[in-house]
């Protein structure tokens, strides 16, 4: 899928990784009701030989795998010593009430910390956006609306425009200030069909000026790109000024 879908709904990373927490514990949910755990001693060489075992590991895998991906600095020692409590169902260290609170604590604390770092990072590509697009304003060619959009036509088609709400057909390739391609139809070798009411702001106004067979240079600062959202799992970062080489295939009707 066109990484133009993504702001339908928007997600950020961060907020992604802090949810992986339920997956973590939803999955220590799911142990507890697995029957008795044994104790593996240190070194102790594990066998998978009954379904109990295969699937005693690949749950333990996911959890692992969870706690990974989401960067918990995880005390084994610690969380091992809740797993045995919850399975063998000795007396807890902590209540419910306290597990949550740490838990929603800490949730509350990378939640900010990210945050801050997210708004450090916009501060950051928003200047260096600032300064290409002063640049650019005054290259041949390149005109200017009054949202700041700014636009070179490569090659001028002709008919009519597609209105907010079209459906359109195009070809696209989109790049960082420093080159890297993001996202491109032509990679994928098909053109990419979707609503103009769908697409990021600087896509829904650019795309209105172009005619059928036209191919236009879309240079969209942040605040009609992705703002301080930085997509989740791409390169574009919070504040980035994105650059569109994009070709008006056809308006379906």
């Amino acid at each position: 899928m066109p990484l133009l879908y993504i702001c339908i709904n928007k997600q950020t990373t961060n907020m992604k990784k802090v949810r992986i927490l339920a997956l973590v514990f939803t999955s220590f949910a799911i142990i507890s009701s697995c029957g008795q755990a044994q104790k593996n001693k240190k070194g102790k060489e594990v066998k998978l030989e009954t379904e109990q075992q295969k699937l005693s590991y690949a749950i333990g895998k996911d959890v692992a795998t969870n706690l990974k991906t989401a960067e918990l600095e995880i005390d084994l020692e610690a969380f091992t010593r809740a797993m045995e409590d919850v399975l063998k169902g000795q007396p807890l260290l902590l209540t419910d009430q306290e597990a949550n609170k740490v838990i929603q604590d800490y949730q509350t604390r990378k939640m900010q910390e990210m945050q801050q770092a997210s708004e450090a990072e916009a501060v950051k590509y928003r200047a260096e956006g600032d300064q290409f697009l002063t640049n650019n304003r005054s290259k041949e060619g390149v005109k200017e609306t009054a949202s700041g959009l700014q636009y070179l036509v490569v090659k001028e088609g002709s008919g009519p425009k597609p209105t907010a709400t079209s459906q359109v057909k195009v070809h696209y390739k989109g790049t960082l200030l420093d080159g890297t391609t993001f996202d491109s139809s032509y990679d994928r070798g098909e053109p990419a069909t979707f609503g103009l009411n769908q697409v990021i702001k600087g896509w829904t106004e650019g795309l209105q000026l172009m005619s059928k067979g036209s191919k236009y240079m879309l240079y969209i600062p942040a605040d009609l790109a992705y703002g301080n959202q930085a997509p989740p799992g791409s390169p574009i970062k919070a504040g980035m000024t994105l650059i569109f080489e994009v070709e008006l295939l056809e308006i379906i009707k």
